[in-house]
C-alpha cells in the first residue's frame, strides 16, 4: 500500500459526506415572512434549539435559515466526539465559584446520554458507540499534565473516571510510547453527518420550516436579513459558531479556528489486531497541539489536529480542502501513534472551522432588550455542548416570553456570559499563528528532553491566550 498523498480525496466538505452522501438541498427563502423564532444556522446548535423549542411549545412558528445546507459547517466535519468536555469550565469556576462549575460539568456529563436518548427516540442511526473517551500521555511532561487533568476532572464530579498506567493502557490500545492514560465513560463515537441529517429530518417532521441556500447577512432586533427577504420574529437566535465572522458587525466576535482531519482506508483484521482499540473509545492525547481520533463504524481511523490554525481576516474555507503539508503532518501523527500502520493509505482529508471566543469560554445568551440570542464558542467540543446550549437557549426564550420559569439550565454559569472582542488584524493573525508555533515547539522540546514539567513556552502561550 502506498503512503502517497497524491491520491487523497481532499475537501468535498468531509469524509462523512463522501461516506453518507450529500443531502438534497431544501428550498431557499422566497421573500419576506414572519415567525415566532428565527434561528440563524442549520448546524447542531440551531437544529437542537429548534427541536427542543418545538417539543416544548408545538404552537411556535420556527424558521431555520442556513446559508448552504444543514450540517455544512462544523456539524458535518468534526471528529465525531460526543463527549463531556466544555470550554471555559475552569474560568467559570473562578468567576462563579467551584460549585457552579460542577453543575455545568454534571450537565455536560448528562448531555452525552441525552443526545443518545434523543437519537434513539427519533430513530436516528448515527453509528453511535458509547465507548467513552481515552486520553493518553507519551512523554513525562504529558504524563504529569494527564495526572493533573485526571485529578481536576475528578474534583469537578467525575467520580467514575479511571487512571491507567502503561500496561493497562496497552491492554486497551497499542499506542507507541504510551506511559499513562485516563478514561471517562462520558463519551461516545458518532457519525457526524448521519446525526445532523437525522436531526434536520426530525425537526422538519415536527413542523419547523428550514430554508437552505439562504445566507443571513445581518441580524438586528426582530430581523434576520437575507438576499431573498427578511424574516421578522420577536426572537432571532444566532447559532453560527465558526461562521459567525461572516455576519455584519461580527468579524471580531468569535475567531474561526481551523481544524483538519484525515481518514484512512478500512483496516484489515491483522492491522486492527496490531492496534487493539476493541473498546472503540474516542482517542486523544495530552500534547499541546493535540490530536483526536475515532475508530469508525466501517473500520477506518479518522484522526484530526490543528493544521494551519487560522486564515487572515477570519476567512473560512469553501469546501473543506486542506493543505498537503497538513495531510502529511496528520499522517505522521497517525504512524507515530501506530507504527504498524506505516503503509496504510489515507483516503480522505478535509478541514473546517470552530468558534473560539477571546476567553475560550462556551456560552449561551439571550438579550432580553432586543430578543437576540446566541450560543456557541465551543472551541472544538461542540458535538455534545451544542445540545446542552440548545436546551439552555430554549429555557431562556421560554423564560423571557413568559412560557416558563427559571430552570437548572438558565442558572448555569455560562448563561448570559459576555466577553470582549478579538483584536483587529493583523494582531489576531500574528497572535494565533505565534500561539500554535509555540505549542508545537513546546511539544518538540518535551519529546526531545523528556522533561517532567510542562515547557515554559507552553505555559507562556497559555497565559497569553487566557486559557489558564
Amino acid at each position: 500500500m502506498t503512503s502517497s498523498t497524491s491520491t487523497v480525496v481532499n475537501g468535498g466538505i468531509s469524509f462523512w459526506y463522501a461516506d453518507d452522501g450529500l443531502p438534497a438541498v431544501r428550498e431557499p427563502l422566497a421573500g419576506d415572512t414572519s415567525a415566532d423564532v428565527a434561528i440563524v444556522g442549520g448546524g447542531y446548535t440551531g437544529l437542537w434549539t429548534a427541536y427542543y423549542l418545538k417539543k416544548a411549545a408545538p404552537f411556535l412558528r420556527i424558521t431555520v435559515l442556513e446559508q448552504r445546507f444543514c450540517g455544512y459547517g462544523a456539524s458535518g466535519r468534526n471528529g465525531g466526539w460526543l463527549y463531556n468536555g466544555v470550554a471555559g469550565r475552569d474560568r467559570y469556576a473562578r468567576l462563579h465559584g467551584h460549585e457552579a462549575a460542577v453543575r455545568l460539568q454534571r450537565a455536560m456529563n448528562d448531555t452525552v446520554g441525552e443526545v443518545v436518548r434523543a437519537a434513539e427516540e427519533e430513530g436516528i442511526e448515527a453509528d453511535i458507540h458509547r465507548g467513552g473517551v481515552l486520553e493518553v500521555a507519551r512523554t513525562p511532561a504529558q504524563a504529569a499534565r494527564l495526572r493533573a487533568f485526571h485529578e481536576a476532572e475528578s474534583a469537578f464530579g467525575e467520580k467514575d473516571r479511571e487512571l491507567y498506567g502503561a500496561r493497562e493502557t496497552a491492554e486497551r490500545i497499542t499506542v507507541a510510547g504510551a506511559v499513562a492514560s485516563t478514561w471517562t465513560p462520558h463519551g461516545a463515537r458518532v457519525h457526524p453527518v448521519k446525526l445532523v441529517k437525522g436531526l434536520a429530518a426530525a425537526v422538519e417532521a415536527l413542523g419547523v420550516t428550514i430554508h437552505e441556500s439562504t445566507p443571513v447577512t445581518e441580524i438586528r432586533p426582530q430581523h434576520a436579513v437575507t438576499p431573498y427577504g427578511t424574516v421578522r420574529a420577536p426572537y432571532v437566535l444566532r447559532c453560527t459558531e465558526g461562521f459567525t465572522a461572516n455576519l455584519k458587525g461580527q468579524r471580531r466576535t468569535w475567531l474561526p479556528m481551523n481544524s483538519s482531519m484525515i481518514a484512512t482506508e478500512p483496516l484489515t483484521d491483522g492491522q486492527w489486531e496490531a492496534v487493539g482499540w476493541a473498546g472503540r473509545e474516542t482517542l486523544g492525547d495530552m500534547a499541546h497541539a493535540y490530536m483526536y481520533a475515532q475508530r469508525t463504524a466501517d473500520g477506518r481511523i479518522a484522526l484530526g489536529g490543528r493544521g494551519v490554525p487560522y486564515r487572515f481576516g477570519s476567512r473560512t474555507d469553501a469546501d473543506g480542502r486542506t493543505q498537503t503539508a497538513t495531510v502529511q503532518a496528520l499522517r505522521r501523527i497517525l504512524v507515530s501513534f501506530f507504527p504498524a500502520l506505516a503503509g496504510v493509505r489515507i483516503e480522505h482529508a478535509w478541514s473546517g472551522v470552530l468558534g473560539v471566543p477571546r476567553d475560550w469560554c462556551a456560552s449561551v445568551t439571550l438579550d432580553r432588550s432586543t430578543g437576540i440570542g446566541w450560543a456557541g464558542g465551543y472551541v472544538g467540543s461542540g458535538v455534545a455542548t451544542a445540545n446542552l446550549a440548545a436546551r439552555t437557549l430554549r429555557d431562556l426564550v421560554r423564560l423571557d416570553s413568559g412560557q416558563g420559569g427559571r430552570t437548572e439550565l438558565t442558572e448555569l454559569p455560562w448563561a448570559g456570559h459576555r466577553v470582549r472582542r478579538w483584536e483587529p488584524e493583523p494582531l489576531r493573525w500574528l497572535g494565533v499563528r505565534g500561539l500554535y508555533a509555540a505549542y508545537r515547539a513546546a511539544d518538540r522540546r518535551e519529546a526531545a528532553t523528556h522533561a517532567a514539567e510542562t515547557s515554559r513556552i507552553a505555559r507562556a502561550a497559555d497565559r497569553v491566550t487566557g486559557r489558564h
